[in-house]
């Protein structure tokens, strides 16, 4: 896998000054079994057939630009990329007023499985399209993460995951057989999740037989992936070659 990976990244690059004739932002809505949720896409406007990706936000939601700027980069690299807004904004207000960590861990127990529904909707509706094909990645950010790991646990339809300073929700007890193929995103200076998450559960989805990789990024901090920078930008490009080199084949 790390062959194929270096060859996608080296041609990601490559397109980082090329156009990638995308429809930017545009907004649908799906119906799950977790409620309807709005979804943002950042697709080709070529109707040629192309991996999808879903994009699972931190505790903040898609406040930060970066999101956009992540599912632009993810559109160029040749993938369809949708934002799913997840937290509602009664979710975000109630996060918002929580005001400390235990209080906010505690509201995300009686939410856990709803978003973890709605997920596995949107990743359905997307795999029925026509213009895609095959498996759909997922990638999550810290709350977004946590979600995505619990989603995509043996889940025959998330063919990629990618998670960013996030493992596992605090008190997750269902018995997980299989992963999908796993890309762990870390920052060396996370003070919210220390990098030994990341190693535990890089450990564990290595004993589950399945294929995962970590890379951390020295001196990063929790949120350095929506921060402006080289580091983020390697991290990008990072996650958009692994999903290539998995939604591809």
């Amino acid at each position: 896998m790390r062959a194929t990976f270096a060859v996608v990244l080296t041609f990601l690059m490559s397109l980082a000054c090329g156009k990638a004739g995308a429809a930017d932002g545009s907004q649908f809505n799906v119906a799950t079994p977790g409620g309807n949720v709005l979804v943002e896409g950042f697709v080709s406007s070529s109707g040629a057939s192309r991996p999808a990706v879903i994009i699972l936000s931190g505790s903040h939601g898609f406040a930060s630009p970066a999101y956009d700027e992540l599912g632009r980069s993810f559109n160029a690299s040749g993938l369809d990329a949708y934002l799913v807004h997840l937290l509602s904004p009664a979710d975000q207000q109630a996060i918002a007023r929580a005001g400390s960590a235990p209080a906010r861990i505690a509201y995300y127990a009686t939410r856990w499985q709803d978003w973890i529904a709605t997920i596995h909707g949107v990743v359905s509706y997307l795999k029925n399209q026509p213009h895609h094909t095959g498996k759909v990645g997922v990638f999550g950010l810290s709350l977004g993460a946590q979600t995505a790991a619990a989603a995509s646990a043996d889940s025959t339809d998330i063919g990629a995951l990618v998670l960013v300073d996030g493992a596992f929700p605090d008190g997750y007890s269902k018995p997980v057989r299989s992963l999908p193929p796993l890309y762990i995103v870390w920052g060396g200076a996370d003070r919210v999740f220390p990098v030994s998450t990341a190693r535990e559960l890089q450990r564990m989805a290595q004993g589950l037989g399945g294929s995962v990789s970590l890379n951390v990024y020295q001196g990063g901090a929790h949120n350095f992936f929506l921060k402006s920078g080289p580091q983020a930008a390697a991290a990008h490009q990072g996650a958009a070659a692994f999903f290539l080199s998995q939604l591809s084949k």
